[in-house]
């Protein structure tokens, strides 16, 4: 159960943002139900994760992979069951869905795919990243998939504490 209570989207200080949340995500899921306890906290959250799921160059299965590996580092049990279909129609097998909980052991990433996860590691575990963890993903991307990359690992980190610290769950009744 969350900590506090989803908030009520017909009020006229939230109505507007929730019916675009509406339009651009097709619901109002528990995550903006909790951000539309503020109404500018979820406008600007929307408008930022847009531009990272929607409007960036970066592929959507490395997309989808390292928002998912955020999620089970963090142990953010809403934001992996959400990403879940999501990373498996834009290209992730589900047996890398699968091997995403413990993936330096298996057998079913690319190099660059791996590059990718040790990078993603790297900053949602310690935050600085060594020269030898970037260099060794920077040579697959260019600069501007770079900027994608990282600003998608750290949009996801901050989704996932949101989530954790205010207990957002998928059986949340709301």
């Amino acid at each position: 159960m969350a900590r506090i209570p989803y908030a009520q989207p017909d009020t006229p200080e939230r109505k507007a943002i929730a019916e675009r949340i509406i339009r651009e995500r097709g619901s109002l899921m528990h995550l903006y139900k909790m951000l539309l306890n503020s109404a500018p906290i979820a406008e600007g959250w929307l408008t930022y994760l847009t531009a990272i799921r929607q409007k960036c160059k970066l592929e959507g299965d490395i997309r989808e992979m390292v928002i998912m590996r955020v999620a089970f580092v963090n142990g953010a049990s809403y934001e992996a069951d959400q990403h879940a279909p999501i990373a498996l129609r834009e290209g992730l097998t589900q047996a890398q869905v699968d091997a995403l909980h413990d993936w330096e052991g298996a057998t079913c990433f690319t190099d660059a795919q791996r590059a990718v996860l040790a990078y993603c590691d790297t900053m949602t575990k310690k935050i600085q990243v060594p020269d030898d963890i970037y260099n060794s993903v920077a040579k697959f991307f260019d600069a501007e998939q770079m900027v994608e990359l990282t600003a998608t690992i750290a949009a996801y980190n901050m989704v996932s504490r949101f989530l954790e610290a205010l207990q957002v769950h998928s059986h949340d009744n709301h």
